[in-house]
């Protein structure tokens, strides 16, 4: 069974910096797709930033220039860095494969203060 495991959240003052962190159990990390989603109070999950296995990477037009996703396969880990972070941001953010999508983990919070 593929589960995603998410880390790195927590409370920051706007204009602050996250860097949030993914790893997979039961598939092989360095040919995995990797996505970032997130879901804020009273809305439906988006689609945030994607990584190819080969390195390509996308973003949704609310993040670009903030955010950079990437990916270590060495270590078998997936990361979101947030810069520049907006209280808009505020959401429970999750990873998971945009290609085949699995069973969504807990996700880790992410609280940006005005």
């Amino acid at each position: 069974q593929v589960q995603f495991v998410e880390s790195g959240g927590g409370l920051v003052q706007a204009g602050g910096s996250l860097r949030l962190s993914c790893t997979v159990s039961g598939s092989t990390f360095s040919i995995t797709d990797i996505g970032w989603y997130r879901r804020a109070p009273g809305k439906q999950r988006e689609y945030v930033a994607g990584i190819s296995s080969g390195g390509s990477t996308n973003y949704a037009d609310s993040v670009k220039g903030r955010f950079t996703i990437s990916r270590d396969n060495a270590k078998g880990t997936g990361f979101l860095q947030m810069n520049s972070l907006k209280p808009e941001d505020t959401a429970v953010y999750y990873c998971n494969n945009p290609r085949y999508l699995r069973a969504w983990g807990q996700g880790t919070q992410v609280t940006v203060s005005s």
